[in-house]
């Protein structure tokens, strides 16, 4: 359980990193994108580093409580 609990931390804290670091690197970008889901479009441009940051930061979230899951946990049933 501590062992899930510490990837947790660390996951958390390496995002939360990760998306400080985009926030101050894409302050004085000049090319943006509008972002198309469908039926959904959205109004403001925004720089194609911020989206490939964000999908990054958004896959290294999900690695993380992926692994997480797959865990296998510390208690034996052998019932």
């Amino acid at each position: 359980m501590t062992k899930k609990i510490l990837i947790l931390i660390i996951t958390l804290s390496n995002s939360a990193l990760l998306v400080f670091m985009l926030a101050l690197g894409s302050q004085n970008l000049s090319d943006s994108h509008k972002i198309n889901l469908g039926i959904y479009s959205t109004k403001e441009s925004y720089p194609t580093g911020f989206l490939i940051g964000m999908s990054t930061i958004l896959g290294s979230i999900s690695g993380g409580l992926t692994t997480i899951f797959f865990l296998p946990s510390s208690k034996k049933n052998f019932s």
